[in-house]
């Protein structure tokens, strides 16, 4: 698991803040899943959206109801195998489906909540880390992460997030709205997809 000091500071915050930094990190995967979806024609990658937007109105509108169960059984159908596709596209759409499903079960069990925050995190820059190891055969690791530019600059928009998260004194449905605006607006995943 690759680490960065954000992942101690992480365990400080709300977890109105939890929950906030783990959708950003899912919103910035979706492009991901999107992409193979629209590849390979293996679902429609609308479906990873809808259970992601659900898990923002949960974040954004006062008493909003999800079934957080039945969003997970709905996201188990949309996991592709690895086995099934010669393409590397598989592997980060994982990862997204992954961390949605890890997202979840952090909303139905809060116990899991500073395990899965860090989690998380680890796993975003994994899935950047796995690329930059697939593209030049040199793996990433603790050790060498910080002469990789790409997994640098995911530690970077991570430690964005969490910044404009920290600052808020209060559970703060605007700064939320204004997050989740700015990384659909701009739809670019970890790994540099584009929407």
């Amino acid at each position: 698991m690759l680490k960065n000091p954000i992942q101690l500071r992480l365990e400080k915050l709300e977890p109105w803040q939890h929950l906030t930094f783990m959708v950003s990190l899912c919103e910035r995967m979706y492009p991901n899943y999107a992409f193979f979806c629209a590849e390979t024609q293996f679902t429609d990658g609308q479906r990873y959206r809808v259970i992601l937007d659900s898990v923002w109105e949960i974040l954004t509108v006062k008493n909003a109801k999800i079934n957080f169960e039945s969003q997970l059984e709905k996201l188990e159908d949309m996991v592709p195998s690895e086995n099934d596709y010669d393409l590397y596209a598989v592997r980060p759409a994982i990862d997204a489906c992954v961390a949605l499903a890890d997202l979840l079960h952090a909303m139905l069990d809060r116990d899991l909540m500073m395990e899965t925050v860090v989690k998380l995190s680890a796993l975003s820059a994994e899935t950047v880390a796995d690329l930059e190891s697939a593209q030049t055969g040199i793996e990433i690791t603790n050790d060498n992460q910080k002469q990789n530019e790409a997994v640098c600059a995911e530690w970077d928009t991570q430690w964005e997030i969490f910044r404009a998260l920290k600052e808020a004194e209060s559970r703060d449905i605007d700064l939320i709205k204004d997050l989740r605006a700015e990384l659909r607006d701009e739809p670019i995943s970890n790994i540099g997809i584009a929407l």
